[in-house]
C-alpha cells in the first residue's frame, strides 16, 4: 500500500498544473508629516503574508524634507549634497544646496539616515526601504511605510511609493488531490486499526 501511495503521489504532482504567479500593484502617499516614525503613524501600503516577495520603488526625484534648509532628501535619505534642480520640491533656485548628510537616526532595531522610507510589517522591526527594495516579508500584517526621523514639527511634503506584491497561488486541482491523499491515508490506517 505504500508503494501505490508514493507512486500515486508522484504521478499526480507530475500532472498537476502550475499556476501563474498573481501581481498586485498600489501606489500610496507617504507624508513626512503624518507619517513620521516619531509622532506621526505608518502609511498603510497593504497586507503581506509571511513568505511573501514584494518590492517598494520610489522615484529618485520625488522629495521630501526634515525642515529648513539643507533638509531635502529623495527615499534614500539626507546622505550627501543635494543640489536643486531648479523645478524640484524645494522651490529653491538651481543649484542650490538644499540636503546634506546629517548621520544616522536610531529607533528601534534600526539606525538609517534622517529622511529615509522605512517599512515595517504587522508591527515588527523597522527596515530601511529607499527608492527601491525588494525582500520576503519576514511576518505577517499591514506594510506600514514610514519618514524616518526623531522630529517631525517642521516635515513637509510627500513621496509616491508602488507597492508591488506576488503570490504564487495553489491550483485548485492540487487541493483536490491533497483532499484525496488524506483520505486514502485515514482509509489505510483504519484498515490497518481493523486487522
Amino acid at each position: 500500500m505504500k508503494r501505490f501511495l508514493l507512486s500515486a503521489l508522484l504521478a499526480a504532482t507530475v500532472v498537476l498544473p502550475v499556476a501563474a504567479p498573481v501581481a498586485t500593484a498600489a501606489t500610496i502617499n507617504v507624508f513626512a508629516f503624518q507619517n513620521s516614525s516619531t509622532g506621526g503613524v505608518g502609511a498603510v501600503a497593504g497586507v503581506l503574508n509571511v513568505g511573501e516577495a514584494f518590492s517598494v520603488s520610489v522615484d529618485p526625484l520625488d522629495l521630501w524634507s526634515a525642515g529648513a534648509l539643507p533638509r531635502w532628501s529623495n527615499a534614500d535619505g539626507l546622505t550627501g549634497n543635494l543640489l536643486a534642480t531648479g523645478s524640484d520640491e524645494s522651490g529653491q533656485a538651481i543649484n542650490t544646496l538644499i540636503g546634506q548628510s546629517f548621520g544616522l537616526h536610531s529607533q528601534g532595531n534600526l539606525s538609517a539616515a534622517f529622511g529615509t522610507l522605512v517599512g515595517r510589517i504587522g508591527g515588527g522591526n523597522f527596515f530601511a526601504v529607499g527608492t527601491s527594495y525588494a525582500g520576503i516579508a519576514a511576518n505577517s500584517g499591514q506594510l506600514e511605510l514610514f519618514y524616518w526621523d526623531s522630529n517631525f514639527g517642521d516635515n513637509r511634503e510627500f513621496i509616491t511609493a508602488t507597492v508591488n506584491t506576488s503570490v504564487v497561488p495553489l491550483p485548485a486541482a492540487a487541493w483536490l488531490f491533497i483532499a484525496g491523499m488524506l483520505g486514502m491515508v485515514g482509509v489505510t490506517r483504519r484498515r490497518r486499526n481493523a486487522a
